[in-house]
């Protein structure tokens, strides 16, 4: 939920990731299929909340929130909707754009968030700010990117991590999944508080969830660092 990438590997083929830096005591369900509004799609999911930071769609869809929008905010609870629940919401949405312009977002509590969908011939790559007062929407390049949650990394943070990522790309020669979990379970990278996989003394990475498309199917990898396993 704090720390994703997304690497393409052709026009329509990628690696797209995400760490999930939570307290521990949050219990979260490991991936499956559930049926939402009629739609099949794939999730861990928040055993508190019973939303997810993010989910595959039979809709050819991938949707991944991050916590804040451009910068860190103060918490103002109690919010309308968790962010969790509109992820699976957009997972299941008949037209993505459609259902996030006409939802009200007042009251709900400052977000990025990520869709991907595609078909055989493109990829679109999209992200929605929702600021607390103001809903940006911006098409992304197909190109490698990282983003850092603006509520546990500030602006010299994000840059370092930018740096970071940069430098394992231009060092690796063949993207792998295997390459980008590596990337993201690194604990060595500046401090514990600032590494890919960090660790806080009531936040750390609790998780990696990574979704490589291919040219036939597309797998989920999870890796539970609280029950160090994959699935």
């Amino acid at each position: 939920m704090c720390t994703v990438t997304f690497l393409p590997t052709s026009n329509t083929n990628f690696i797209f990731t995400s760490n999930r830096d939570e307290t521990p005591l949050r219990k979260t369900l490991p991936p499956k299929v559930y049926h939402e509004n009629g739609v099949a799609i794939r999730y861990p999911k928040d055993e508190l909340a019973g939303g997810t930071w993010i989910g595959t769609s039979e809709k050819n869809r991938i949707v991944c929130v991050l916590n804040g929008g451009y910068q860190s905010h103060e918490r103002q609870p109690p919010y309308k909707l968790s962010r969790g629940v509109i992820v699976k919401n957009v997972l299941s949405a008949i037209d993505v754009l459609a259902y996030i312009k006409s939802f009200d977002f007042t009251n709900i509590e400052p977000f990025t968030l990520l869709v991907l969908e595609w078909n055989t011939i493109n990829l679109n790559f999209m992200q929605f700010v929702w600021t607390g007062k103001n809903l940006d929407i911006k098409e992304l390049p197909n190109k490698p990117q990282i983003w850092s949650s603006s509520n546990l990394y500030n602006p010299k943070m994000k840059k370092e991590r930018e740096n970071w990522f940069n430098e394992w790309l231009e060092k690796t020669h063949e993207l792998t999944q295997e390459k980008v979990l590596a990337f993201h379970s690194n604990e060595n990278l500046g401090t514990k508080a600032t590494s890919i996989k960090m660790k806080r003394p009531f936040i750390e990475t609790v998780s990696i969830t990574s979704i490589q498309k291919g040219q036939d199917k597309v797998t989920m990898d999870y890796v539970d660092f609280l029950k160090t396993k994959k699935s």
